[in-house]
């Protein structure tokens, strides 16, 4: 298996010449350089906004040892015409707490262990008709197939009935993140045709989740209500529950979560095995080695070891956040340079994740230095290695996010065989960094 980026050559005529190269982020590489240049802060002054990045290993390690220093809500308001108002991400202290102690259990590694028969079956269907010949978008298709999948899983077959409906309008609330999620605030006042088309996707999409929120509370339950059962029944040690506004905010948060950033992951894991010579054979045969021709067991992941560390080098590489951000609380002294309270706090995975220094040829896509028995492991810590962030903060949902990722890949591999065929890949997005035009590659005769 092989492919590449698109690269023009400076004939006459345009001349797209297909190449194998890691795919970069002009506006993350923008940040490297800066990091390079100016050390792990750098202050700036945008209107009258101070903003303060903070690059690099030592600086996620500050910020995620010290999540009393900053406060989430201000730093993530973008996300709130999507996300709610009382989602995780823009929730802090107290609140925040309560709020995670009543959504972790539902995405515990036990509970998505349950899950992984229909990852697996949403998987097959999605590639059920792809013949050989046929040019398809991997995006697309798993972009669909991963919606789905977190749809039934989490929250039945009920909702899962319904993916059109939720990508269709999911799709367009989720455009107001793209690509300068600051710019809601101008929108909303305004007016614009884009916020007035996500306020309408988002009345429509609040009534589907509360009738379903209604349903369980009137004791209509079905035996795959896993999350949203666990989400309107869940009482914390102190007695309290989540209300029906909040509910609604954490499982939107879920459902968006895996359609934006788990699909992009997905598609930049199938494009760097098909990119980098022997990934996708190897994967392959270790797939049919311990799976046959059948969808992987939850424990049958475990042993999946270089398909497993597809997985996280993809997150390294193309971490679907390139930037997460904090808010001052109080005045700070980082590196040796003040940043005072009320700053906008910025600091990127893509960077970290790609800092020479940090990891052996960062911008090398290499499954072995994920495998402890491998000679190039490389053992990464929460300030190197945060596809899914760290601290109190960290994405609820990160193992149910692998174990997707891993399952889709695994029966791809078995069900399949492709080659990527000429095109221009772009990375766009702030909030999750994805392919412009989609991922498009032909269907080869035969599996593998």
């Amino acid at each position: 298996m092989s492919g590449g980026v698109l690269q023009r050559s400076g004939t006459r005529h345009t001349v797209w010449r297909f190449r194998n190269r890691t795919v970069r982020y002009r506006p993350g590489d923008a940040l490297l350089a800066l990091r390079a240049r100016r050390g792990p802060v750098t202050r700036l002054r945008v209107g009258s906004r101070d903003v303060a990045f903070l690059l690099g290993p030592e600086a996620n390690r500050f910020v995620f040892a010290n999540s009393h220093l900053f406060r989430w809500r201000e730093a993530f308001q973008s996300l709130v015409p999507v996300d709610g108002p009382t989602a995780l991400i823009v929730s802090d202290g107290a609140e925040h707490r309560r709020r995670r102690r009543l959504v972790a259990p539902a995405m515990h590694h036990r509970q998505v262990a349950r899950y992984v028969t229909t990852m697996a079956a949403s998987a097959d269907e999605a590639v059920a008709d792809w013949r050989p010949g046929q040019v398809v978008d991997v995006y697309a298709t798993f972009r669909r197939a991963v919606l789905r999948s977190t749809l039934e899983s989490l929250f039945g077959r009920r909702l899962a009935a319904d993916t059109a409906f939720f990508g269709d309008h999911l799709e367009v609330l989720l455009r107001l993140l793209d690509p300068l999620p600051q710019l809601n605030g101008p929108r909303e006042r305004l007016a614009t045709p884009l916020w007035r088309r996500a306020t309408a996707a988002r009345e429509v999409v609040d009534e589907r989740i509360r009738n379903e929120i209604a349903r369980v509370r009137g004791g209509i339950v079905d035996s795959d209500d896993h999350v949203l059962a666990a989400l309107v029944n869940g009482v914390d040690e102190e007695g309290t529950a989540l209300s029906d506004a909040e509910i609604r905010d954490q499982a939107v948060s879920l459902i968006a979560a895996g359609y934006e950033t788990t699909s992009a992951a997905m598609a930049w894991a199938v494009y760097a095995m098909l990119s980098t010579s022997g990934v996708w054979d190897r994967a392959r045969a270790e797939v049919l080695a311990e799976c046959g021709e059948e969808p992987p067991t939850a424990a049958a992941l475990k042993r999946l070891t270089f398909l497993g560390g597809v997985v996280h080098e993809t997150l390294r590489l193309y971490p679907p956040a390139v930037l997460s951000a904090r808010t001052a609380a109080v005045d700070l002294t980082v590196a040796g340079q003040p940043v005072r309270a009320g700053t906008t706090i910025l600091f990127s995975p893509y960077v970290t994740h790609r800092m020479p220094g940090v990891w052996a040829e960062p911008l090398r896509f290499r499954p072995e230095r994920w495998d402890p028995a491998s000679p190039v492991h490389e053992r990464p810590t929460t300030a190197t290695y945060l596809p899914f962030a760290a601290g109190p903060h960290r994405c609820v949902g990160s193992v149910f996010a692998t174990t997707e990722l891993t399952v889709m890949l695994a029966r791809l591999l078995t069900r399949t065989s492709l080659r990527l065929v000429p095109q221009w890949i772009q990375p766009t997005s702030f909030a999750a960094m994805r392919p412009r035009w989609g991922l498009r590659a032909v269907v080869c005769p035969g599996r593998g």
